[in-house]
């Protein structure tokens, strides 16, 4: 009996191991996490300012020490460095219209709406790329399952960008 007792309380050792072992994994392979150590893997250090869209596998941030912008796609597995001097502006586009704009060499076109029930914001970033000329981000997309934030917060977000775009472009 002692012997059965002391297999069945090693199967449910093993089985509470495996359990463990399982969701450090799961946790560690979560998009968000996944892009963030692809971010500090391009950059070097930490970012002054990243944005991510777990839900496309996209993320995007700023090293104003190292003087470059790193986008990623595919969940990190690809991505982009670009210099400062090779940054020819950004955008936010609400459902589909650009509501706001800086341009290398053209005045700012300032956000003018607020949007409380958009069901997409985007931050494209254009570059002197020919290859890659733009890398369009979703700050919020209503169709992302799990979608934290709120159309809102996806315009600040884009209105920081873009103020940090705007002075690099200045810079």
């Amino acid at each position: 009996m002692a012997d059965a007792l002391r297999v069945v309380l090693l199967v449910a050792l093993a089985a509470a191991l495996l359990t463990t072992v399982a969701l450090a994994f799961s946790w560690w392979m979560e998009p968000p996490r996944r892009l963030h150590r692809a971010l500090l893997k391009a950059i070097g250090a930490a970012p002054e300012v990243e944005t991510m869209s777990p839900g496309e596998g996209k993320a995007c941030a700023l090293n104003f020490d190292e003087e470059q912008v790193v986008v990623l796609w595919a969940n990190g597995a690809h991505g982009l460095a670009y210099l400062f001097n090779e940054v020819d502006g950004g955008e936010i586009i609400v459902d589909g219209h650009v509501v706001a704009r800086v341009r290398r060499g053209e005045v700012r076109k300032s956000l003018d709406v607020l949007a409380p029930d958009a069901e997409q914001v985007v931050l494209r970033l254009m570059f002197a790329d020919a290859r890659n000329p733009e890398f369009e981000l979703a700050l919020w997309d209503a169709t992302f399952a799990g979608q934290v934030g709120s159309p809102g917060e996806a315009l600040r977000l884009g209105r920081r960008w873009l103020s940090h775009l705007e002075a690099l472009l200045k810079g």
